[in-house]
């Protein structure tokens, strides 16, 4: 207990010298998460991996409002199995999305080590796997809210929630 409560202290001191710049145009950002739950594919007998994901943004527009319009890209994968005791046959199959990501940040909080943004994704969803009838590859989209917290200028934690490949995606971001 005693080693828990010199750690939160050691990193409220840390966290309160860390003075990140907010997302601004020509920032370059890129995030390693792994997201759980999402609605690719599944069926409630099957078994799922967490979506392993990775994602690149850039600052490209100045918004009124305040705020900094990204554009990047999205590429993660999902897999499943399929288990059967009733028929004694079990498949798999997996899905590897790639995409296209647009994003508002909101830059009119006075936090220097914040990013907060919401944004939408257009994707296709690749398919691999046992031939099942209701699987293939398709179009989707999605649409998430995110946070990022910087520790220095260039390495922060994010979590997103939305709708798409997972719920939830908590990660490490990575800006140059």
């Amino acid at each position: 207990m005693r080693k828990s409560i010199t750690l939160l202290a050691v990193f409220t001191f840390l966290v309160q010298f860390a003075s990140a710049q907010e997302f601004e145009v020509g920032s370059n950002v890129i995030n390693a998460g792994i997201g759980l739950g999402g609605y690719y594919g599944g069926y409630n007998t099957s078994t799922e991996s967490p979506v392993f994901s990775a994602s690149y943004e850039r600052g490209v527009w100045d918004m009124p409002g305040p705020g900094v319009i990204s554009l990047g890209g999205y590429l993660g994968y999902k897999r499943f199995t399929y288990n059967s005791s009733f028929d004694n046959y079990d498949y798999s199959w997996s899905y590897t999305t790639i995409g296209a990501r647009g994003a508002y940040h909101y830059t009119g909080f006075d936090i220097d080590n914040l990013d907060v943004y919401g944004g939408v994704m257009a994707s296709m969803r690749i398919y691999s796997g046992d031939n099942y009838s209701d699987l293939n590859s398709r179009p989707g989209a999605s649409a998430f809210v995110g946070g990022r917290w910087y520790f220095s200028d260039s390495f922060a934690g994010f979590a997103e929630a939305g709708y798409g490949a997972s719920f939830l995606t908590l990660g490490v971001s990575f800006r140059f």
